[in-house]
């Protein structure tokens, strides 16, 4: 596999072949930065760990070169971050038992470019490789830039290959906005409550981002025991900790559906769920 930039990472924790290790992908992510993965498809880790009929990669977009940072990462410039972000990504692929994992090393205004057609081209590449049974993705509705636009760029792959290569299903998974607020007749729930200290152990690698400011470790539990709590209000908790996605596979089956369209409808559908309760209580 060639990619756009030189800087390109490519890493089988195994040793095997780069090409065999992602055909036996069943679950890929694609994220856009050094612990998204961790963080939003913490699902297929879990469900592949420790198996050899089930394997989990991983796809990093950026190269991570942004990141805030304090501390004794205050003084560190981008190319040293750049470094550091895929030693800890690759940690995590070793430590999560991963088949592949991918750093494409894009910068980021290079991703929000929509006339930008290498990570297409790069995404395009790896989706071609693999017919994973899931493939994660930002959700469009994320409220950061990055995110937002690595799943616009993957859409854009995945719709440029043909049907037989295309991923069975794809979920659009929570990291910058919560996807608690989706009608659960919308939400796709992901039970995440295996390995609690392997998902905890994941999350520690990536000290950059928690000593440099930023505590998503405990943010991220946090947020799946809520999601488990809160998720129905007259039963017992099934579950000690839940992620929720939208399932996009249909933005992947017709191409003719229009994002900003999809996004439309199930914000209408939010709407009168919400006005709906209120005229019945009221």
């Amino acid at each position: 596999m060639k990619f756009s930039l030189p800087q390109a990472d490519v890493y089988v924790p195994s040793g095997l072949d780069p090409a065999a290790a992602l055909a036996r992908t069943t679950h890929l992510c694609i994220g856009a930065h050094q612990d998204d993965l961790e963080i939003m498809a913490y699902h297929g880790i879990a469900e592949c760990f420790g198996r050899d009929d089930r394997w989990f990669s991983g796809v990093v977009v950026t190269n991570g070169a942004g990141s805030p940072r304090t501390g004794r990462y205050a003084k560190i410039s981008d190319e040293e971050m750049q470094d550091i972000r895929r030693r800890e990504q690759r940690r995590a692929a070793r430590l999560g038992g991963y088949s592949i994992q991918f750093q494409l090393a894009h910068p980021s205004a290079a991703v929000k470019s929509s006339g930008c057609t290498a990570v297409q081209t790069d995404l395009a590449q790896i989706l071609a490789g693999c017919r994973p049974e899931i493939l994660y993705v930002h959700n469009p509705m994320d409220k950061h830039d990055t995110h937002v636009a690595v799943f616009l760029r993957t859409l854009e792959a995945i719709r440029s290959l043909p049907r037989a290569q295309r991923p069975r299903q794809v979920l659009g998974c929570e990291v910058w906005r919560d996807l608690d607020w989706l009608p659960d007749s919308e939400k796709v729930a992901l039970d995440v409550s295996d390995r609690p200290r392997l998902a905890q152990d994941l999350l520690g690698v990536f000290k950059s981002q928690i000593a440099g400011g930023k505590r998503y470790d405990l943010a991220t539990l946090g947020r799946r025991a809520a999601n488990a709590s809160f998720f129905t209000a007259h039963t017992t908790d099934a579950t000690r900790a839940l992620t929720f996605a939208m399932d996009l596979t249909i933005l992947t089956r017709v191409d003719s559906l229009d994002v900003k369209t999809y996004v439309r409808e199930l914000v209408r559908r939010f709407r009168d769920e919400a006005t709906a309760r209120l005229e019945a209580l009221g």
